[in-house]
């Protein structure tokens, strides 16, 4: 599985790291990601998501439900 949130699509950026002489060289900003487990009342067991930050604040304010429906619907879950 790639380093990205299975909810958002966040996924790892780059950019420079910059010296206190101001010198810089490139680096990757990871995304947050946290293995999560969530109790899906419909399907009625739990699931595990590989979500950021963003994405767990995002599955609070939409739902479970809500969230699972829609990464059935895009072949992301198979459930």
């Amino acid at each position: 599985m790639s380093k990205s949130c299975q909810v958002l699509g966040t996924h790892a950026s780059y950019g420079n790291s910059v010296s206190h002489s101001h010198r810089t060289t490139r680096r990757k900003f990871e995304a947050n990601l946290q293995n999560k487990r969530y109790w899906v009342p419909s399907l009625g067991r739990r699931i595990t998501l590989q979500v950021s930050a963003k994405g767990i604040k995002t599955i609070d304010r939409r739902g479970i439900e809500s969230v699972v429906a829609e990464l059935r619907a895009r072949g992301e879950l198979n459930i």
